[in-house]
């Protein structure tokens, strides 16, 4: 009875607005109680992630997402996808969908995409003759382009997570990164392809191609294009880890932005070191409280038991990979990213492997749907920074939206139902 009223009191200290890591440490304190488990166990499992080597690339990915997002990299990156894309009918569209999934791997938030970007593209779509609907549509839709693409801080969050709970099969964060570009170009190539359908009305670019164009903007951002292969080539030649592509991306950025570029004041670091340190001690607090919680579900066995539920009423691998994506759907539509990947990903990923599927195509499978999530209806986080960068009511957003919505889903299912697609680039 104690415990029944201790688990509504939760319930309803979450729904009040108390803090994600409190409820879930919470959570975790009353199981150990009922299982009579030594309250001393949770430090210590806080304590244990220090352990884990990669996490020292979260804090130095997200400081170099956010100096590029301070800089002036958005506008070189417009201008040089649109020297090389923006002469070809729809081409501006397609510019915008590269240019936000490149911008939004680096930054690790979408929102950041929207407000940094949402300025350049916006105006520039309905100058060239697309409609303000699609125009904000596109916008809004494409700012969570890119979570599938390395150095994405989901990634490498969902591999810390999948790594913890000790489930035999191998699943590194490099591996995370590979299996993540063909999902990623697949998006992007639907989406580009419907717009292009979409706007074969729209007047056709007076300019052409223009070497010089394309020469001027390569140059302007000759330190930038570099940064994929970069982070990319240095850990699959073996020349760096995981963490070591992500200090010595930090550095790179550092020097070209501030001492190259000089956009960014060397007085302005401290501040920016502080944002993005705020945005990710919140991410590790939860993580270290999760992986308390996380080991009361496995000593409570919840996932075998959640397991025998679900087998009891789906036996088909397939029909759990659909209610898979709708659920995944709805949690993205009302949590964060890193929040539903630390709630979730533990209840869900033994599970799935119980019905076969290979952990790394899961993660993929989890982030597209977490990405439609960001701009789904009613209250998808996008929506309403989009509503708020533009100036327009939230409802004209979702209708905006859904087009983009609608193909994004086909995205999916492909990805879903054809692990080769995430798997080729492992050999699996």
């Amino acid at each position: 009875m104690l415990t029944t009223l201790s688990a509504l009191i939760l319930i309803l200290l979450a729904m009040l607005g108390t803090p994600l890591f409190a409820v879930i440490l919470a959570v975790a304190m009353l199981g150990f109680h009922v299982l009579e488990v030594d309250l001393s166990v949770i430090a210590i499992e806080i304590y244990r992630i220090a352990d884990t080597p990669v996490l020292v690339a979260l804090p130095l990915f997200t400081f170099a997402g956010y100096l590029l997002g301070e800089s002036n990299t958005s506008h070189r990156l417009v201008r040089l996808t649109r020297a090389f894309l923006g002469w070809m009918p729809g081409g501006l569209a397609v510019v915008a969908f590269v240019t936000c999934a490149f911008f939004t791997a680096f930054t690790g938030a979408s929102g950041v995409t929207i407000v940094a970007l949402g300025a350049l593209l916006l105006p520039a779509l309905q100058q060239d003759g697309y409609g303000e609907r699609f125009s904000m549509g596109l916008v809004t839709s494409s700012g969570s382009l890119g979570l599938l693409l390395p150095p994405s801080l989901p990634l490498i969050l969902y591999g810390i997570m999948a790594q913890q709970l000790d489930l035999g099969q191998d699943v590194a964060i490099s591996d995370l990164f590979l299996a993540g570009i063909l999902p990623a170009l697949l998006m992007v190539t639907l989406l580009s392809l419907w717009s292009l359908w979409d706007t074969r009305r729209a007047p056709v670019p007076l300019t052409g191609f223009s070497a010089g164009e394309a020469l001027g903007a390569m140059r302007e951002a000759a330190w930038e294009l570099p940064l994929p292969f970069f982070v990319l080539g240095g850990i699959y030649s073996g020349f760096f880890a995981v963490s070591e592509a992500a200090a010595a991306t930090a550095m790179y950025v550092l020097v070209a932005e501030v001492l190259i570029y000089r956009e960014i004041r060397v007085a302005r670091l401290p501040e920016i070191m502080r944002e993005s340190m705020v945005m990710v001690g919140g991410i590790l607090l939860i993580l270290g409280v999760s992986l308390a919680s996380t080991n009361f579900l496995i000593d409570a066995e919840v996932p075998m038991h959640l397991f025998d539920l679900i087998q009891a009423h789906v036996t088909n691998k397939w029909v759990f990979l659909m209610l898979l994506n709708l659920l995944l759907l709805i949690l993205g539509a009302i949590l964060d990213i890193f929040s539903a990947i630390v709630i979730m990903v533990p209840l869900i990923l033994p599970v799935a492997i119980s019905y076969g599927i290979d952990p790394v195509h899961l993660g993929i499978i989890f982030l597209a749907n977490m990405q439609i999530g960001y701009f789904t209806p009613p209250v998808g986080m996008n929506l309403f920074i989009a509503s708020y960068r533009f100036k327009k009511p939230v409802t004209e957003l979702y209708r905006a939206a859904v087009p983009f919505m609608i193909v994004l889903l086909g995205a999916v299912l492909i990805i879903t139902y054809w692990p080769f697609l995430s798997l080729v680039l492992l050999n699996r």
